[in-house]
């Protein structure tokens, strides 16, 4: 969310990034909904002064005098009723929209209506180390070789016996799985590997509530784009009692590590705060039944280590964190050796809450292609506005924090990868030397 100031003195920067963010934002109306509001509360403040002045003047008053003020004082209530019952009119209205309006992107974000106008930046592999865009040819984008076909993670899964699609989408539905034997260690090490990661960078850990209030999905900014793609709870017994309000299943950890800061007014010394929430994650992803619908890539449920920070209100400042996070995320691909890219996210594909985004891709061999698996973004105030998350500087003002938020692993798709990338000729999978701990063995072999 913008200040309402600031959209109504830069509405043609807003109307810029409306179209370029694709958003379904009447901003006229949004403006003429503002100016009614402001109507309307100006008449309150003069009907209340009004009021204040009288309730001043009458204990000076004689008997009769007091008569007709407080006549008049009663057609003042009236009015003032009148006025409110219009102003609650405006509210909701005024609300739907002021959670439309879009952050302006940096000014280094590209301009493009979709994926297609992402621009690569960064590329890693063991073998070439860290690269521009500009230097990488042909061979470093197909960074895995092969003597051999190529067999894809699902081919892989079944193989080996780590993977079920057929019992979990009989149990669970479209897109469910089971993942088993070495596999279920492979995940969790992921994770701990994870955990212990950001513990070792200074991040406070923290398992979060997977179900939330609407607010705290409004807050992040889910809401209400992503309304209608989120799991939403609601148990016989509550609805039984009357209990109307829905809870939903996160998507992410981040709504939860967001509100945790709710109407918080925090100390700027005590800045940047550093968060990271594992939790299972659910996505409802209606409309994408044409789209890897095979396999665990785009799934359901998953678990995702997130991780948070609130720094002050300076772009430089919170720039930093962006690197500083995206370093990270590339440092866990690194230890896994595993090749990937970064990403410029354009304005069609970012989101009406990113000031700045990055997206990493890992190479995934049967693909032939990167598949995105880390996802960084800088929001600027945008989200602490809606959650009231502020801090007060050292000569005391009071200033929204700046929030950042990016994916530090997510399991399992983080294993097409691996699996994909460490495959040997036999059809075993070579484990990352990272992970042999976790899974008791450096191969993993087809069973007897």
């Amino acid at each position: 969310m913008l200040d309402i100031k600031f959209i109504r003195e830069n509405a043609e920067k807003i109307k810029e990034a409306v179209k370029n963010k694709r958003i379904n934002l009447d901003l006229e109306k949004l403006l003429d909904l503002d100016s009614k509001r402001r109507d309307l509360m100006t008449e309150l403040e003069s009907l209340q002064a009004t009021k204040n002045a009288a309730s001043k003047e009458i204990p000076s008053l004689n008997s009769e005098e007091k008569k007709v003020k407080l006549l008049e004082m009663k057609e003042v209530d009236s009015k003032s009723s009148e006025v409110k019952a219009r102003l609650l009119e405006v509210e909701p209205e005024f609300k739907q929209l002021m959670y439309l309006v879009p952050n302006i992107p940096s000014p280094e974000t590209p301009i493009g209506p979709d994926e297609a106008s992402n621009v690569p930046w960064r590329y890693w592999s063991e073998s070439l180390g860290d690269l521009d865009a500009k230097d990488v040819d042909k061979t470093a984008q197909a960074p895995t070789k092969f003597s051999f076909p190529v067999k894809d993670h699902i081919e892989l899964g079944l193989s080996l016996d780590l993977l079920d699609l057929e019992a979990g989408v009989k149990t669970a539905g479209f897109r469910g799985y089971y993942l088993k034997n070495e596999a279920v260690l492979m995940h969790y090490g992921l994770l701990w590997h994870a955990l212990k990661k950001m513990q070792e960078k200074g991040f406070g850990l923290m398992v979060p509530p997977v179900l939330g209030r609407e607010f705290a999905y409004y807050g992040s900014g889910h809401f209400p784009f992503g309304k209608s793609e989120q799991y939403q709870v609601m148990t016989e017994e509550s609805m039984k009692n009357g209990i109307t309000e829905p809870t939903y299943l996160a998507g992410t950890s981040e709504p939860s590590l967001l509100a945790y800061f709710s109407d918080k007014t925090l100390e700027e010394k005590d800045l940047p705060i550093k968060v990271c929430g594992i939790s299972p994650c659910f996505r409802g992803e209606v409309g994408s039944y044409g789209k890897d619908t095979k396999g665990i890539y785009r799934i359901h449920e998953f678990m995702k280590v997130e991780q948070v920070v609130l720094c002050k209100a300076d772009i430089m400042e919170s720039d930093k964190w962006l690197e500083a996070m995206r370093e990270i995320a590339q440092e866990m691909l690194k230890d896994l050796k595993l090749p990937h890219r970064v990403l410029n996210i354009c304005t069609g594909d970012m989101g009406a809450g990113k000031y700045k985004m990055y997206d990493v891709e890992t190479w995934m061999p049967a693909r032939n292609a990167y598949g995105e698996t880390h996802s960084d973004s800088n929001l600027t105030d945008w989200q602490s506005r809606r959650l009231n998350i502020k801090y007060k500087t050292a000569e005391g003002k009071s200033k929204y924090v700046y929030t950042l938020n990016n994916t530090v692993v997510a399991s399992p798709r983080i294993m097409i990868a691996i699996w994909e990338n460490f495959q040997q000729a036999d059809g075993s999978i070579l484990v990352p030397e990272i992970l042999r701990p976790y899974v008791g063995k450096d191969l993993i072999s087809p069973k007897k």
